[in-house]
């Protein structure tokens, strides 16, 4: 399935596509919009591709853990873009998305030469996107907490 030219073309476009929507600022986040639909299915359908079709427990599990490793490693970088475009200087974005392309080709690379390291790090990244989620929920619920929250002092009693 991986090794599909329409597959690998496909890729090909996004790849190049993201390389210079990463560094534009806001252009990054409707991107990032779009895909929120578009990862998670990918995710589920090549986690699909590799379990035994005949199985279908095994294939009910591969879509929901492919589908939401997607959509937790999106939503953690779609997160993480976003408070980045509210900076005001247009550096931080270009770095970012470097860093993110640098990070990316690493890993790709890793995964070729030592299959069990590449595993090791994704579940590591997985746990990391995890607990950056929780904290940034933890973060927005206080913040919208204390703007929902009445001033204190001042009453009339």
């Amino acid at each position: 399935v991986l090794a599909n030219p329409w597959l690998i073309g496909i890729a090909g476009v996004g790849a190049v596509a993201e390389l210079f929507a990463d560094k534009v600022m806001w252009v990054d986040s409707v991107w990032d919009t779009i895909h929120t639909a578009i990862r998670p299915i990918g995710g589920a359908l090549l986690a699909l591709a590799i379990v035994d079709p005949t199985d279908p427990a095994w294939q009910i599990a591969a879509l929901l853990l492919g589908g939401g490793g997607a959509l937790l490693t999106h939503g953690a970088k779609a997160g993480a873009r976003a408070a980045v475009n509210v900076s005001p200087e247009p550096v931080s974005n270009v770095v970012v998305s470097t860093g993110e392309d640098i990070l990316t080709g690493g890993l790709l690379f890793l995964a070729l030469a030592n299959p069990v390291a590449a595993v090791v790090i994704a579940v590591l990244i997985l746990c990391a996107t995890v607990v950056t989620l929780v904290l940034l929920r933890r973060v927005l619920r206080k913040l919208f907490q204390r703007k929902s929250s009445p001033p204190r002092g001042g009453g009339s009693a």
